[in-house]
């Protein structure tokens, strides 16, 4: 039974931004769980190379060049998703990020309008081709706590995954029951997004380890956010729906 509630055999999702990070994380434990896996993202080589890791391991997956805030090309990946596995049940919306750091009144308007495009109108864009192509499914968007948490500096990064959190919410209302849609708003994973946009090196993860003093003990892992997307992503989860779920080694 247990195996039941979690597999994913026999099903396809695309995973935007798979090519590092926690999209990888989440390709890599999508596909661990049966699922055939789309990676997605602008860099050619890095989600060939996720896609060849995973069927190096026995998975299925496949690369598909997309630039998320091109509603033709995401139309094209939905497509192809089809084309490639023969159906689309998943739709992970993990591409985004902002590593501009700047007070709102002094941030000018074309990396607003850049943030919000690749971090919200993406987000919404995507959700509406996949839950056309889907007959029945489950989407998946990540957030981030700065949804929730005033981090000053990313004034625009926050009030685009502000409003993700409430698209999740609206899309489960309009959508359900034939679509489930969830959230995972990660803490602190260190990865290149978060230590560029926080002026991060290697060296300054135990420091910052000591000063967040998470209840779990350490910083997050893409792996971490895979089992997350897994559960909310599977069978299991069938009775969940339109949730924000903090995933970040704490409160």
């Amino acid at each position: 039974m247990i195996e039941e509630l979690f597999s994913l055999e026999g099903e396809t999702a695309v995973v935007t931004g798979a090519g590092r990070g926690i999209g990888e994380g989440i390709a890599k434990v999508l596909a661990s769980a049966g699922a055939r896996v789309v990676c997605a993202a602008r860099r050619a080589d890095e989600i060939k190379r996720v896609a060849e890791d995973i069927n190096a391991a026995g998975g299925r997956a496949a690369a598909c060049v997309t630039d998320v805030t091109d509603a033709q090309a995401v139309q094209d990946l939905a497509d192809f998703a089809v084309s490639e596995f023969g159906g689309l049940h998943m739709w992970v919306n993990n591409a985004g990020g902002s590593s501009v750091q700047r007070a709102l009144h002094k941030l000018d308007r074309e990396e607003w309008d850049r943030t919000l495009l690749l971090n919200l109108t993406a987000v919404w864009e995507c959700t509406r081709i996949a839950a056309a192509t889907m007959e029945t499914g489950r989407i998946l968007n990540i957030s981030s706590l700065a949804a929730e948490d005033v981090i000053p500096g990313s004034g625009h990064y926050s009030a685009a995954k502000a409003g993700v959190n409430m698209l999740t919410k609206t899309f489960a209302q309009e959508l359900g029951p034939r679509i489930r849609v969830n959230c995972i708003m990660p803490g602190a994973v260190p990865t290149e997004i978060m230590m560029k946009a926080l002026r991060l090196e290697e060296d300054d993860l135990p420091d910052l380890e000591q000063m967040l003093k998470l209840p779990a003990g350490r910083l997050g892992t893409p792996t971490d956010l895979g089992a997350a997307a897994l559960y909310l992503l599977s069978p299991g989860a069938a009775w969940v729906t339109g949730q924000n779920i903090r995933v970040s080694g704490g409160p």
